[in-house]
């Protein structure tokens, strides 16, 4: 659809990683430590980082047929799960912090409310924005393993929308990767992108994102509170 900007609405809902926290180097330290620990040599931090986005299960997943050449079998992946989760529960805050303008943006658009829907399971989620004193700020915080769906399916953001009161029209899905663009245009909310997070432009274009930033930052150009008739018709 042809979008107009700045776009009027109630809601953002928000991807996790690579959207509000850069937490690059902890993911990826983590599971080269249980690639490690199981028999493997460890991948470039940079590789690894190309894996994340679809849950922990497809992260190592993705991680062990890259470090052994070879569609691990399931034991293996099992193992190498729960190995990642030991790790990245030690060492989830060792250098993750908020991406630069990040509260500041918050406070700019403190007219709207806001959740976070990610793919990281809901304890670690919840964990580091506590940790980075941002918890609060969230009407509903939803991790992947939250209800049985993950992104892309809508299931998530629909969820996210129904406890915070919120329609599709009066939403935006603000994420870095396909699997937000995806899910953003399933559940038939706005999609924005932030292209300095983990996948860039060139992936938020091929998804079809209708708005793309460079930063965190750039939210508050793009979209406005509604008018006071339009709050009136949406309600």
């Amino acid at each position: 659809m042809a979008l107009r900007v700045p776009y009027p609405c109630r809601l953002f809902l928000f991807d996790l990683d690579g959207t509000l926290v850069d937490s690059k180097a902890d993911i990826a330290l983590s599971v080269n430590r249980a690639l490690a620990r199981t028999g493997y040599t460890p991948l470039p931090l940079s590789q690894v980082i190309e894996f994340v986005g679809e849950g922990v299960q497809r992260l190592m997943n993705r991680a062990l047929r890259e470090a052994g050449g070879s569609e691990p079998d399931v034991d293996r992946l099992r193992v190498a799960v729960e190995i990642y989760l030991e790790e990245y529960d030690k060492h989830l805050l060792d250098s993750t912090g908020l991406y630069v303008g990040v509260r500041e943006t918050l406070d700019r658009l403190a007219w709207a409310r806001f959740a976070v829907v990610t793919n990281k399971p809901e304890n670690f989620s919840r964990r580091i924005l506590e940790a980075l004193s941002l918890a609060d700020r969230f009407c509903a915080i939803l991790g992947g393993d939250s209800i049985i769906q993950r992104k892309p399916d809508p299931a998530p953001l629909l969820h996210a929308m129904a406890l915070c009161g919120a329609a599709a029209a009066e939403t935006v899905m603000v994420g870095d990767s396909r699997i937000d663009v995806s899910a953003g245009k399933a559940a038939g909310v706005v999609t924005c992108g932030i292209s300095g997070g983990f996948r860039g432009r060139a992936e938020l274009e091929a998804a079809g994102c209708e708005v793309i930033i460079d930063t965190f930052a750039e939210l508050a150009e793009h979209f406005v509170a509604p008018s006071p008739r339009q709050s009136d018709r949406q309600q």
